[in-house]
């Protein structure tokens, strides 16, 4: 058992973030990397990202032509995933609020960067490593950032944000996908229960094909936290599209069940044509 998926984490995680306005929980997170409580950070990055990089490049944006394409991760935590996309050739942005983390971020940019699963890619251009602070809904942290984002890799950040911020973010994502850009969601936690809150918030891929489709609509949800997906309106003309959906072959330990099978999802999306 991984070890944010122990009762105790979770617990803690609950009580940490309980009553707290979302406006706050930034520093809320920045606390918990005071208290060394970080059991989300598994020391690399995500085993699904990087088999989606190096076996699924027909469904990614092409670095390999020497066109400078750029990459975000928000709520990057210590930003191993960021690392991976820089060698991959991307001008990646790791983006969070807390100082912490990306003052963790820096120290593991200095003592990985360059080596193992970071070293550089043969025929691929390194590109750049860029940390960010500020809000993933505001403006400002894209000050310095020419253009929108050819890639975005959100994986534990829509499960960190309280349901109530849904619709904020699919209308972010669509602001800051570029026109023939991709969006590469891990979708985690799929398999826990709504009603048992977060974070980690339930997410199964249905939240997904509601939201990203209707970018800034506010959807039904009953009181247990599920979404009521009977009563959903068409999707908006301008929504994002999923292109691709499946089950990647590994995983953090956190997304496989009892029976050793992996329950996370990957679903591409990309801008309705």
């Amino acid at each position: 058992m991984s070890t944010t998926d122990q009762p105790d984490a979770r617990a803690r995680l609950l009580a940490h973030f309980q009553s707290t306005d979302p406006s706050q929980h930034g520093e809320k997170w920045n606390e918990l990397y005071k208290q060394n409580f970080i059991p989300w950070d598994k020391g690399f990055p995500s085993p699904a990202l990087v088999d989606l990089l190096t076996e699924r490049q027909d469904i990614l944006p092409d670095t390999r032509h020497g066109k400078s394409l750029k990459a975000l991760v928000p709520g990057c935590g210590k930003g191993y995933d960021v690392l991976l996309l820089s060698v991959f050739g991307y001008d990646a942005y790791g983006l969070d609020t807390s100082d912490l983390a990306l003052e963790a971020a820096r120290k593991a940019e200095k003592e990985m960067g360059g080596k193992g699963i970071y070293e550089t890619r043969e025929g691929v251009k390194k590109g750049s490593v860029n940390w960010l602070k500020g809000d993933f809904f505001k403006d400002g942290f894209g000050e310095g950032v020419e253009g929108k984002f050819d890639l975005i890799y959100d994986y534990t950040f829509l499960s960190a944000l309280p349901p109530s911020l849904r619709p904020a973010w699919s209308k972010r994502y669509n602001e800051l996908l570029s026109p023939e850009g991709r969006l590469v969601c891990l979708e985690f936690p799929t398999y826990k229960p709504p009603s048992t809150g977060g974070p980690p918030w339930a997410l199964p891929p249905k939240v997904y094909m509601a939201h990203l489709p209707r970018p800034g609509e506010e959807l039904p949800y009953g009181e247990d936290g599920s979404l009521l997906d009977d009563k959903l309106a068409s999707p908006k003309t301008n929504g994002l599209q999923r292109i691709e959906h499946f089950q990647p072959k590994r995983t953090h330990d956190i997304g496989y069940n009892e029976k050793g099978e992996v329950t996370d999802r990957i679903g591409v999306w990309a801008h309705t044509k």
